[in-house]
């Protein structure tokens, strides 16, 4: 799995932590980078933990399944990207749930919520012999820098742009799995 194709899961996985994010933003009077700093390591750190812990899941499977190791993951990437795609259409109105509150079960309930999909793309690393410390690594920075983000541009610009984030996310989803299904058929190399 090369850098390019690690950046697009990467950014497609934080699409839940930054709408949320924005969300967080939104419901805020007064935005601090402190508070900011607190989102992202919430959602990065959880973006981190939990494709490790579906890697070591996946490891313990591996000689089990590796003959539809592709198909897994094109379903998987297929499934969560659909999900986002449909939550994205459907205008899910997570933002009229939020609060400003920033305490540590709620902030522990929602990281978890938004990295579960990374949970099944850590499976998937496994089966991809991905090297897990550099992809968790790299998608926990990335979750946390779009998490800040998230957090100031909510407070900022409201939720005009949560359904085209929670998009372009689902969609690199898809698209992904797509592509690993195709070179492990030989049709894309």
């Amino acid at each position: 799995m090369g850098l390019l194709e690690l950046f697009f899961i990467a950014v497609g996985l934080s699409m839940d932590a930054f709408a949320v994010s924005v969300c967080k933003g939104l419901a805020m009077k007064k935005c601090t980078w402190k508070k900011g700093t607190l989102a992202g390591l919430y959602f990065g750190g959880f973006q981190a933990l939990m494709p490790l812990i579906g890697y070591v899941l996946g490891v313990q499977f591996k000689d089990v399944i590796t003959s539809v190791d592709h198909w897994i993951a094109f379903i998987l990437l297929g499934i969560i990207g659909v999900n986002m795609l449909r939550e994205a259409m459907g205008g899910c109105n997570e933002c009229e749930e939020e609060d400003d509150s920033m305490d540590v079960r709620t902030m522990l309930g929602l990281s978890v919520a938004t990295s579960i999909d990374a949970l099944a793309v850590g499976v998937t690393f496994a089966f991809l012999q991905a090297d897990i410390v550099w992809a968790v690594s790299f998608i926990g920075v990335i979750t946390f820098t779009l998490s800040v983000a998230g957090v100031k541009i909510g407070n900022i610009f409201g939720t005009r742009y949560k359904a085209k984030a929670e998009f372009a996310g689902g969609l690199i989803l898809v698209l992904m799995g797509v592509k690993i299904l195709l070179e492990h058929l030989g049709i894309l190399f």
